[in-house]
């Protein structure tokens, strides 16, 4: 890794975890960008199975505060 880069990435690493999240997609994106439609695509077919699984009871919900919870004591790196 170039100093340049290295720099980068530790100016990167004090970014809140959702902005450290969103410049990892963008940065992914740039490299091979995907077919806009395709992902929308791929995206609504998995919340179909996954609404599907539920109504058939498959899988159970858990609350927004329960998953923050358990990964608020977590360091994301």
């Amino acid at each position: 890794m170039s100093g340049r880069s290295a720099q980068v990435l530790k100016e990167a690493l004090t970014l809140p975890s959702s902005e450290r999240a969103e410049l990892v997609e963008q940065l992914l994106r740039s490299l091979d960008p995907p077919s806009r439609h395709k992902v929308d695509e791929l995206w609504a077919e998995e919340a179909e199975e996954r609404i599907d699984a539920y109504e058939q009871g498959e899988i159970k919900t858990i609350s927004a505060k329960k998953v923050f919870d358990k990964i608020g004591g977590r360091k994301m790196r």
